[in-house]
């Protein structure tokens, strides 16, 4: 079936612990995860009482159904730039969404 939204490919970054053989954690490994997202600008408001760290969204992600993993603590790369996850983004219900995409993932990067 061809879409007429357009998608693009971003990729899932996850960080995961490696231990040592006491089991002590002695640094980090990243996978990264290629999905089909449609990638949308973030929120064009400025700074409030919504946002009180100062976090600006830099674009809304929307994944697919067939995306299954969780994205807390996670960082997305998109368009050769990675930004961190904000919060712990929910699927919505199946029957409430008729189209592809089920989760709208908010990413944002803070710069200084």
């Amino acid at each position: 079936m061809v879409s007429l939204i357009p998608d693009e490919e971003v990729f899932v970054i996850r960080e995961s612990a490696r231990l040592d053989d006491l089991g002590e954690p002695v640094g980090s490994e990243a996978s990264r995860e290629a999905v089909r997202c449609v990638v949308c600008p973030g929120s064009t408001s400025d700074l409030g009482a919504e946002r009180p760290n100062g976090v600006r969204i830099a674009y809304t992600l929307h994944f697919p159904k067939t995306y299954k993993g969780d994205l807390r603590g996670c960082s997305v790369e998109v368009r050769s730039k990675v930004f961190g996850v904000v919060g712990d983004p929910m699927r919505t219900a199946d029957a409430a969404t008729p189209g592809p995409w089920n989760m709208a993932v908010e990413v944002a990067r803070a710069d200084g």
